[in-house]
């Protein structure tokens, strides 16, 4: 390494490790399998207002709109199409070989009544649990799509609300790792347990809670998606799109502001996530723009079913906090691995690379307060509490990441990289690049690092950064 001081408070870092330059990146075979292999041809029309459904911001049209999907399901499919106006709905369960079509001209607003939301069995932050269903659901179906460049508008306030009323009141007792799963908020889009679904072209905004999950479900592709989550304020945890333990997704030309994570990758929590066991494998996420929120690319923090194959390509972030982020905790288990992050671009973000297998103690780590009875408390609050055993099975692993043609300017700090004495951050390969930002920040426990062309610009005069647990690599010292 070396470091060369150009003028005063001006730091420029080249990082050049013999060898890498030999470094082979694995082929990516699978890339061109991503995505539904199918979309619904009938053509079909089954207008909700044949059955009912009326443009006003008072009447609640969920009876109308879902008996128009279910009579084009019966008939073999078709479009489910909407006059232009405005509409509001409950929850609504998009069958297979139905498209559902918010064409322009078109506002569904998500009823503000709980009750509107029936409970099914879900997961959600990476534990099986009853839920209300989401806005829009495509569970347990086949080639079936959401389409239009209309807008669904979810008023998530209602949501918000309570969960800031129920974090105050649980912080105070201890249990703030149990809040996020009792507030039970409303998801905008759920495909769950689904083959060959499209989401495409919609503008979403002010989710409830996450934006578009799709958890347990293969051959899905999102392409083409607005999320605006920051219009009516700022909602706890509304994350754009959400994969999650799910398989060959394609996910492009989306362009998400939340007030969370904007494209995450999840696999299971804890003891539920690692007896559930489902990996999310397989994900091309490409062309898509970040803006406000948590992380360009997250990954985690439920780690516990594995996240693998995945290629995050031709992206830009803008003012997002992250721009590639894994995140864990030492019961969560699992492995990360064959992370492809690539030409992208990363304006003002604070963190470039946040790599954390402890994050955020008081969240991830569930104790029960004194003064609670186990016999007493919720099934949910139970799977929580369940210890993962043997203790070791809980450590979850990040290695074999591949990073290449990344330009960062304007970031606070280039690194944030933190792992376990008994679980280092292997083999992060980072090629090609060329990073500004004010500090270069932390690593600890990192294994088997390798740069090549590696180029980082320190803005200011700072305290050298923290490196340790580097095997057989030259530290950054």
């Amino acid at each position: 390494m070396i470091y060369k001081r150009l003028l005063p408070g001006l730091l420029v870092v080249f990082l050049l490790v013999a060898g890498a330059a030999k470094a082979q990146t694995p082929k990516m075979d699978w890339v061109s399998k991503v995505g539904s292999r199918s979309f619904p041809v009938s053509k079909k029309i089954f207008s909700v207002n044949d059955y009912g459904a009326v443009s006003d911001t008072t009447t609640v049209n969920t009876r109308a709109i879902q008996k128009a999907i279910d009579d084009c399901a019966a008939k073999g499919g078709g479009v489910v199409t909407f006059k232009p106006g405005t509409y509001i709905s409950g929850s609504i369960f998009v069958k297979s070989n139905v498209v559902l079509q918010v064409d322009k001209g078109v506002l569904i607003l998500g009823s503000q009544n709980f009750d509107d939301y029936p409970d099914i069995n879900t997961r959600v932050a990476g534990l099986e649990m009853v839920w209300p269903a989401a806005l829009i659901n495509l569970i347990d179906v086949k080639n079936a799509a959401i389409a239009g460049k209309g807008i669904v508008n979810a008023r998530g306030k209602f949501c918000w609300d309570k969960y800031w009323r129920m974090r105050k009141e649980y912080d105070a007792k201890g249990l703030r790792w149990i809040v996020d799963y009792d507030v039970k908020r409303v998801r905008t889009v759920l495909v769950q347990n689904a083959e060959n679904v499209t989401v495409k072209e919609l503008t979403f905004k002010n989710a409830g809670f996450w934006t578009v999950q799709l958890l347990y479900s293969k051959q899905v592709t999102v392409d083409g998606i607005v999320i605006k989550n920051n219009e009516d304020g700022s909602g706890p945890s509304t994350d754009g799109v959400d994969i999650d333990s799910s398989t060959w997704v394609l996910i492009q030309n989306c362009d998400i502001d939340c007030n969370d994570d904007n494209f995450c990758l999840k696999a299971g929590r804890d003891w539920d996530g690692l007896r559930v066991n489902r990996p999310t494998a397989y994900v091309v996420i490409r062309k898509c723009v970040a803006r406000r929120g948590a992380g360009l690319v997250t990954l985690g923090s439920e780690t516990s079913g594995g996240i693998n194959h995945i290629l995050a390509t031709d992206l830009y972030a803008k003012h997002t906090d992250n721009g590639l982020r894994v995140k864990s905790a030492f019961t969560r288990g699992g492995v990360v691995e064959d992370i492809y992050f690539q030409n992208s671009v990363l304006d003002s973000v604070r963190n470039v690379f946040q790599f954390n297998l402890n994050w955020y103690p008081a969240y991830s780590y569930s104790e029960l307060p004194k003064g609670y009875s186990y016999d007493s408390i919720p099934a949910h609050w139970k799977s929580m509490l369940q210890k993962v055993t043997p203790p070791e099975k809980g450590i979850p692993v990040a290695k074999n990441f591949y990073i290449s043609n990344i330009t960062a300017t304007h970031a606070k700090l280039v690194f944030e990289a933190v792992g376990y004495p008994q679980s280092t951050l292997k083999n992060f390969v980072f090629s090609n690049s060329t990073v500004s930002a004010e500090v270069l920040g932390t690593m600890e426990y990192i294994e088997g690092w390798k740069y090549n062309n590696f180029n980082l610009s320190i803005d200011k005069a700072a305290p050298p950064a923290k490196v340790s647990g580097q095997a057989n690599e030259e530290r950054l010292k």
